[in-house]
């Protein structure tokens, strides 16, 4: 049975490429961490109404050990599980590091390991028990979730990344908007060259400049923005919403992003009821 829609409930991811040096294994960005904490934290003070699920990538602390050992693709052998082993505690490392810092902005947040909960089929959620976060949505928590290593049926063990997850999750828990902040403005129709952006994407635009978006600048087993821009475009149709595209670089724009204010690429399969009525950004 679906959980009943929350009024304001947003999915925000922090991609990897920004809270995480994606060139350097293992290396984060505390202070971003640090800003972008403090920023969802205003965000919910200024909007106690809303309702947050928080997601991020693993960047450069498990797209490198994924990379080695194909994780992704599948797990049979000995040293492939060992790899598995691998990407799971280096993504569970850095999920550490990001809890913290949401807990020094004193955020009630609590990690949802997908490792531990989520079994896929072919690289398919077929089984993730959400009774627990939807309590914790309920009592005013923060629950968050991230790229992880997962079981799965037949692949033995394969990588879902956030967007699979919230790809999931809002089937279940329908947001009002889908936040992806990382390094980037939003999309590129010229990437890596970046000097056109594009504000719109919706079902008819999207071939015109599917063959432009391109890959991740770093390692990125789960596919780069042509990826997650075709998951986020089938999500809001489906779960009518919309989703943005934008730098969490760029200081205070996950807590406008999070109040309502259009940022970087909007996407989406028609015209926004909630950008409409921007909520006080004071």
């Amino acid at each position: 049975m679906k959980h009943q829609p929350e009024t304001g409930l947003i999915f925000l991811k922090l991609g990897g490429s920004l809270i995480t040096d994606k060139t350097r294994p293992q290396t984060p960005r505390v202070d971003v961490l640090e800003r972008l904490s403090d920023e969802i934290a205003s965000a919910l003070a200024a909007r106690p109404g809303l309702r947050l699920v928080l997601g991020h990538g693993s960047g450069s602390f498990g797209h490198v050990p994924a990379s080695r050992f194909g994780t992704r693709q599948g797990v049979h052998t000995t040293e492939e599980w060992h790899g598995f082993v691998e990407v799971w505690r280096v993504a569970n490392d850095l999920n550490r590091l990001v809890l913290a810092a949401l807990q020094s902005a004193g955020l009630p947040a609590l990690t949802f390991s997908p490792a531990a909960s989520v079994l896929t089929r072919d690289g398919q959620i077929i089984e993730w028990n959400l009774a627990p976060l939807a309590r914790a949505l309920d009592a005013g928590l923060v629950p968050i979730v991230y790229g992880d290593a997962v079981f799965d049926t037949e692949r033995g063990g394969t990588i879902l990344s956030t967007e699979n997850l919230f790809s999931y999750l809002a089937r279940q828990f329908p947001p009002v908007r889908l936040l992806l902040a990382g390094i980037e403005e939003g999309v590129w129709a010229d990437f890596p060259n970046r000097t056109q952006l594009v504000t719109e994407i919706d079902p008819d635009s999207i071939s015109q400049i599917a063959s432009s978006l391109g890959l991740s600048a770093a390692t990125d087993v789960t596919g780069g923005m042509a990826s997650k821009v075709q998951e986020m475009l089938s999500l809001a149709q489906a779960c009518h919403s919309e989703a943005f595209v934008f730098s969490g670089m760029v200081p205070g724009q996950v807590r406008r992003a999070l109040l309502g204010e259009r940022v970087g690429t909007r996407i989406a399969a028609g015209q926004s009821p909630y950008i409409d009525r921007p909520h006080n950004l004071d």
